[in-house]
């Protein structure tokens, strides 16, 4: 019988899904590289600093030089489409936008307001530091198609100043947030907020499935679990902060054996708009030794390509559940001008969570191994082996 309750959940859950293809790409860093220019490394915990609090007009997107899954959203009346990247590690949604005409802005899809019966403007402006520029722009109000989900009165960030080089590659014209309205920048109400005021879905919470080893068939799914992206059970783990998807992390192993690093305790938050994973930075060194990885003159580690099947497997306990990244998970393999090299997926960052315990970041070296559930409900993120 309680297998029979739980096949029924995930039938009704699976029922009302909303499902929006992700594309990967090429990430900045990867278009830079082979121009020849090397970005240097920025510490993604900046991007959770306090200044990014509900007040400011600031949000942070230092580390979006390496993100690599986009898809579509529509925005106005009649509809404008851009590829945006979902994340879950800010809360706020904007676009490239005809206010904007440097070289990059004029490289990606612009919102014309003009364009739209249903845009209003709302006269607040906002400021995206990031490496050695930043990206202005004013906020204002429109409908958005979010894979058929119709908001309305959604707050958005018009770009009007994009200095520098770094989004003159990139592949996305614009940032959708998926973490809690309290770090919305200025206040503004997030999309899922509003999905979830205009009740719109059958279930508050979102999915992410990334796929493996370059292959597409990525989707982001709405109002639901999908049980064809993961096999086994769903371990769920509360959030301990609800500002950023932040869970609390038990132990951290090699090979099977205990470190103790996290006995008082570790935090990490789940963010799809960071590619890599995050160790605190005390820590490094310790992890990257056990791997056997050398540092490169630009600060990446890496690793002898045919020794990659005899690297350790690190494994996070949650919830008192174990989970393993096989080397084949944490390893980037790369192939540039008919040369084959290695590195190692995993950066640091030298900024605690807010409580002061280690911080990780699980982005996307750790959810392409786990299908995540991210439910705004009961306040919890769900981690299932993808299938």
């Amino acid at each position: 019988m309680k297998c029979l309750v739980v096949i029924l959940v995930c039938a009704v859950l699976a029922e009302g899904l909303v499902r929006i293809p992700l594309v990967k790409h090429k990430s900045m860093r990867e278009a830079l590289r082979e121009k020849g220019i090397e970005l240097p490394y920025q510490d993604p915990g900046l991007k959770y600093q306090p200044d990014e609090f509900a007040g400011s007009a600031t949000m942070y997107i230092n580390n979006y030089a390496d993100t690599t899954y986009y898809g579509a959203i529509s925005i106005g009346t009649p509809p404008q489409s851009f590829q945006v990247l979902f994340d879950t590690g800010s809360a706020n949604l904007w676009v490239d936008s005809v206010y904007c005409n440097t070289q990059a802005c004029n490289t990606h899809k612009k919102f014309n307001p003009q364009q739209s019966s249903t845009y209003s403007a709302s006269g607040q402006s906002f400021y995206l530091p990031y490496g050695a520029g930043s990206l202005s722009g004013v906020f204002g109000y429109d409908t958005i198609d979010v894979g058929g989900i119709v908001i309305t009165n959604q707050e958005i960030g018009l770009s009007t100043n994009e200095p520098g080089r770094t989004f003159v590659v990139a592949k996305f014209d614009g940032i959708l947030g998926l973490s809690y309205p309290s770090i919305s920048a200025g206040g503004e109400t997030p999309v899922m907020d509003n999905i979830i005021s205009q009740n719109l879905l059958n279930a508050n919470m979102f999915a992410f499935y990334l796929s493996r080893g370059g292959q597409q068939g990525s989707e982001l799914s709405f109002g639901g679990v999908d049980n064809s992206k993961y096999q086994g059970e769903i371990t769920w783990t509360p959030v301990t902060s609800e500002t950023y998807w932040q869970i609390g992390v038990d132990g951290f192993q090699i090979n099977g054996r205990e470190t103790g690093w996290c006995s008082q305790g570790c935090q990490s938050i789940v963010d799809t708009g960071t590619s890599m994973l995050t160790a605190p930075g005390q820590l490094l060194g310790y992890i990257m030794q056990a791997i056997g990885a050398q540092q490169s003159q630009y600060g990446m580690y890496m690793v002898d390509c045919n020794q990659i099947y005899n690297l350790p497997t690190l494994s996070f306990v949650i919830s008192g559940v174990s989970f393993p990244l096989p080397p084949s998970a944490y390893i980037i393999q790369h192939y540039q001008y008919g040369y084959q090299f290695c590195s190692v997926g995993i950066t640091p960052t030298y900024l605690p969570s807010r409580d002061g315990q280690p911080l990780w970041i699980f982005g996307d070296v750790f959810l392409r191994e786990y299908y995540s559930i991210y439910d705004r409900t009961y306040n919890r993120v769900g981690f299932a082996i993808a299938a």
